[in-house]
């Protein structure tokens, strides 16, 4: 039986280290290519910056001129942060309210937002577009406004099923020691959700920073988020400068590596937490 498991094991290390390599293959391809001489990278895309191929840093300081990326960078930031923020507040506390006031309303509201997740943004992209310009949301806030909405169906699902697994009993002992209803959700329910608070945020940032056709649509080239910015340096006639392409994407990927690599122990344990249907 030990031999068995230990053959076991292994294979599954070798089968999760051949998935760990085929995902941080594309990854590693980009940044080898950000240091290459623009004229190379189609014809040696896969192999490593050397002799003439290597240009140093020229891509970098390059890109980050052409796509004025601190710019870009600031927009993205903003829209991110402020969704991620307002989406963990206010749909786990609708996620609260729903778990736990059984009404009707609150029933056809779950399943409305539950709906809303298996909706294509195809679908709505052009009404919403159109309803964005009338509402004047075509601004960052505005941005932040639409993403809170196509954001809600997946984290109020996640938030209320790990409300479901927490006691009603610890609320109602608060209500007794004096508490309101806000001061139950901030002082003992809000702090429980932490795993799954931190979940939702990661999904949220990686959503909204890699996002390309909801901000195109809404602010397109007044307000460029770092992907918008990327492809303008596709030029005419086909024409694109991969080797700045590469490194913008480079830098466009560290903050929310960084940002996963710090949450990464909290994922599992609220996507496993959020799945409970009490």
């Amino acid at each position: 039986m030990e031999r068995r498991n230990t053959a076991s094991n292994r294979v599954v290390f070798l089968a999760l280290l051949i998935l760990a390599a085929l995902f941080l293959a594309p990854v590693l391809v980009v940044l080898m290519n950000s240091f290459k001489g623009r004229f190379y990278i189609s014809e040696t895309a896969f192999l490593p910056p050397t002799g003439s191929m290597f240009v140093g840093l020229d891509n970098y300081f390059n890109g980050v001129d052409k796509t004025a990326f601190f710019n870009a960078f600031g927009y993205s930031l903003y829209i991110t942060v402020f969704a991620v923020l307002l989406i963990c507040l206010f749909n786990s506390m609708a996620a609260w309210y729903i778990t736990r006031i059984k009404s009707t309303y609150s029933s056809a509201l779950y399943y409305l937002l539950i709906f809303s997740m298996i909706v294509p943004f195809q679908m709505v992209m052009f009404t919403m577009s159109k309803m964005a310009d009338m509402l004047h949301l075509d601004t960052p806030t505005g941005v932040v406004v639409l993403y809170v909405g196509f954001g809600a169906g997946l984290s109020v699902f996640m938030f209320s099923g790990f409300i479901k697994s927490v006691p009603i009993d610890i609320e109602e002992a608060a209500m007794i020691d004096g508490c309101n209803p806000i001061q139950v959700f901030f002082r003992v329910v809000f702090p429980i959700l932490q795993p799954v608070v931190i979940t939702v945020a990661i999904l949220i940032a990686m959503w909204t920073w890699n996002d390309y056709l909801l901000p195109y649509l809404v602010i397109g080239q007044k307000y460029r988020t770092i992907p918008i910015a990327v492809q303008y340096l596709r030029g005419g006639y086909g024409s694109k400068d991969m080797g700045a392409m590469m490194a913008v994407l480079v830098l466009s990927m560290i903050p929310v590596i960084v940002f996963y690599l710090s949450c990464q122990k909290y994922i599992i344990r609220g996507v496993v937490a959020g799945a409970v249907k009490g």
